[in-house]
């Protein structure tokens, strides 16, 4: 019966999704004339390739933005050393996200822009790509993607798999639940973030026999090579920053730029920008990196790190693992919304790992605290590191583990058994 109502209420969406798309296609064009879209790709966002489909199987990954998009990778990365017959279709949905990944992908891995969640621009994309095995990552929930696929006899995989207190309870009304129970069930895996999120799906009647976990794949983004040209940049800043105390606020919203600098502007400000090639000079006590992509690597540069996004309510934090990876001693605000299962796990694993803080005056004192005693900022650098590698030694182990088990010896059996 409830199987009944979701297919109803799928035909209603998808027959709304149908209506719509003509507006769908004047506010892509609009977002296009903004700079939101990509001025020669966006019509991949309707489903029209923009490259062939070789022959053969294809894996899909998909995610929305660009740190959805580079916790991916290390799998992409990791399932082409373990099935290298196998081609691998990339996605996402941001212009950001296209800026760094298309440089950060492997060789030989195929990268489109996702399609909007329309009958026609899904139907097309599927019928093209005609993908084995879809993964999506995070929280990409859509009806048409998810039920066009199940249709087509395409696996369906859901990892580092989330759901905000908010969706939590939009998709648990009378309405949706139905829909979203519909939808959960045809995944053959969901490898959710944390226990939370496993309860989340399953009272959202997700099957519970295709939970279960993995770990974070943030914590692989963290571990991760330079390309020589990252490598070349990063030892000129490095030159730029001899004998003189750094420390990042990394990702910082708006609002928070004025209490993470507010020690600094009492003596003035005199800002640097890199994406001007701005160089570092005495009287410089501000850097702006206003690039995309450099963060990890500009982790390496500084022992201090303040993860923003965390500092206003209605935040919800940023990934706290690549600063901890670098070993920076990381502090954060309280406002790190589903980023907290990482903070509590690198806090149970080493409490000095990530330090939180509340507020302008609390920041201002542990800055001058880890800058005075160079004990005391090795203890939490150290705390750092010892978290980071204790979380992530076998992320990627155990995921394609559930890959090959719950996805790939399904999808290609008997030819992989």
């Amino acid at each position: 019966m409830a199987g009944d109502k979701g297919k109803l209420v799928y035909m209603v969406y998808r027959a709304v999704s149908y209506g719509l798309s003509p507006l769908l296609y004047l506010h892509l064009q609009w977002r296009r004339l903004r700079g939101l879209e990509h001025p020669l790709r966006w019509r991949e966002r309707f489903g029209r390739p923009s490259l062939p489909r070789p022959p053969g199987p294809l894996l899909w990954f998909h995610a929305v933005s660009l740190g959805e998009g580079m916790a991916a990778i290390p799998v992409i990365k990791h399932c082409i050393q373990q099935r290298p017959d196998l081609t691998i279709l990339m996605t996402t949905t941001t212009t950001s996200a296209f800026k760094v990944i298309k440089d950060e992908l492997p060789v030989g891995v195929i990268y489109q822009f996702a399609p909007i969640d329309t009958p026609a621009a899904m139907d097309a994309f599927l019928g093209y790509w005609n993908p084995n095995a879809i993964f999506l990552i995070e929280s990409e929930l859509w009806p048409n993607l998810i039920l066009g696929a199940s249709r087509k006899g395409i696996t369906l995989a859901l990892l580092n798999a989330r759901m905000s207190s908010k969706s939590f309870k939009c998709w648990s009304g009378p309405v949706a639940l139905p829909l979203i129970s519909l939808m959960l069930s045809k995944f053959s895996l969901i490898a959710p973030l944390s226990t939370l999120e496993a309860i989340h799906f399953q009272l959202l009647q997700a099957p519970p026999f295709c939970i279960d976990f993995a770990g974070d794949l943030k914590y692989a983004v963290g571990d991760v090579c330079f390309s020589k040209k990252e490598i070349r940049s990063v030892e000129d800043l490095q030159l730029q920053l001899v004998n003189r105390p750094v420390w990042m606020a990394a990702s910082i919203h708006k609002g928070e730029e004025e209490g993470c600098h507010l020690e600094v502007q009492k003596e003035g400000l005199n800002v640097s920008l890199r994406s001007r090639d701005e160089r570092i000079c005495q009287r410089t006590n501000i850097y702006v990196v206003d690039t995309l992509g450099e963060l990890r690597s500009l982790y390496k540069l500084t022992p201090i790190a303040v993860i923003g996004g965390s500092f206003l309510p209605g935040l919800a934090g940023h990934n706290i693992s690549e600063a901890a990876a670098a070993g920076c001693a990381v502090l954060t605000g309280h406002y790190v919304g589903h980023f907290s299962h990482m903070v509590v796990k690198m806090q149970q694993s080493n409490p000095l790992s990530v330090l939180k803080v509340s507020g302008e005056g609390e920041l201002i004192e542990a800055l001058s605290e880890l800058f005075d005693d160079a004990e005391v900022l090795g203890a939490h650098r150290m705390a750092a590191k010892q978290a980071f590698l204790s979380l992530s030694s076998r992320v990627l182990t155990n995921i394609w583990n559930l890959i090959n088990s719950y996805v790939l010896e399904k999808t290609f059996c008997p030819e992989i058994r």
